[in-house]
């Protein structure tokens, strides 16, 4: 038993990748983590029309951890209509002797609430039983979690879904001599890759159609858009996984090397995914969004089903992904002149 357990020892620390994955990896994690969900320095920025508010609530709100905003008349009457072009702007307070206070944002979201915390911590400290009404351009402040986040999950799974199996086959491939065999014939690397890729693709397309339409009419997750650009997001969301996962297996000599770099590779995609606002995000992490494919997909995805755009809207998202899938087709044909045998 106990020559057994040495023998498991040595093995696990000759393979870096395992000893990463047990020591490096949590850390990493953990350290993501932190700076994702520790505290931000993020100040909400609230519109308001003074003249048409207390001075002492003014006053209180000026007190608070937050940007003021002094907005016209006509601004804070049509409050929605001044979020959608001034997305900067977390909450409009609007005030009124009949209604009381109403405080409208964009949509439900972690900004919002910090917004929120702060003028209700100003609203305390005058009238502690006044009550807020909250609106909202985008949603509703009883919809629940799955609505609220149903986007992510989309463009999650299918990523994941997609990029392991297709790691997992080329690996396999490559491990049984079939891509060696196969590159001894006059075909071209390029070719090899536009094959994996259909191959996989069809399968990836099958289930981008299948997870949206069992999302939206058994689950009966809210699709404010058209559902075609949804559909296309994830086609396109789905062939990059393909690419990615290509792109993994080439560092990995079997099947358990490319589970061992999923939290390398998958799980940061998912904080950067648009379940934190990136702006929360300090030391301008949420920049790394922008070199992360699942983040181009999400952000389309939501922009079709929250928002309601249409291609003019998300354009930029799926050039994102076409691109990435590109690059990706590159790097993948450059990666076969290792096990082309001449």
């Amino acid at each position: 038993m106990i020559h057994l357990a040495k023998r498991v020892i040595r093995q696990t620390l000759n393979d870096k990748r395992s000893v990463m994955m047990i020591f490096v990896a949590p850390l990493l994690i953990l350290t993501l983590v932190y700076f994702l969900l520790g505290d931000s320095d993020y100040v909400s920025t609230v519109g308001i029309e003074k003249d048409a508010m207390p001075g002492p609530l003014v006053s209180a709100l000026e007190e608070q951890d937050l940007h003021v905003v002094e907005l016209t008349s006509d601004d804070a009457q049509q409050a929605k209509e001044y979020l959608k072009d001034h997305q900067q702007v977390d909450a409009i307070i609007s005030f009124s002797q009949n209604s009381g206070m109403t405080i409208t944002m964009y949509e439900p979201s972690t900004k919002g609430s910090k917004a929120v915390r702060e003028i209700q911590a100003a609203m305390a400290s005058l009238n502690p039983a006044a009550k807020v009404n909250l609106s909202y351009v985008y949603g509703t402040q009883d919809q629940s979690m799955f609505d609220s986040l149903g986007y992510v999950f989309l463009a999650l799974f299918s990523f994941f879904l997609v990029f392991i199996i297709s790691g997992m086959a080329l690996v396999r491939e490559r491990s049984g001599g079939t891509l060696e065999r196969l590159l001894m014939t006059p075909i071209k690397r390029g070719e090899v890759i536009l094959g994996y890729t259909a191959g996989f693709g069809v399968f990836a397309v099958i289930q981008a159609i299948l997870i949206v339409l069992y999302s939206i009419f058994v689950l009966k997750l809210s699709s404010v858009g058209n559902i075609g650009w949804v559909l296309l997001t994830m086609v396109l969301l789905a062939v990059t996984a393909v690419s990615f996962g290509a792109a993994i297996s080439v560092f990995a000599s079997s099947e358990l090397q490319v589970v061992q770099m999923i939290p390398f590779t998958i799980i940061p995609q998912v904080f950067f995914s648009g379940l934190i606002p990136l702006d929360l995000i300090p030391y301008h992490l949420g920049n790394l969004s922008y070199i992360m494919p699942i983040y181009y997909g999400a952000a389309a995805i939501k922009g079709v089903m929250v928002y309601g755009d249409g291609f003019l809207q998300i354009w930029g998202y799926l050039l994102g992904l076409i691109l990435y899938s590109f690059l990706l087709y590159l790097l993948n044909t450059q990666a076969l002149k290792k096990f082309r045998k001449l």
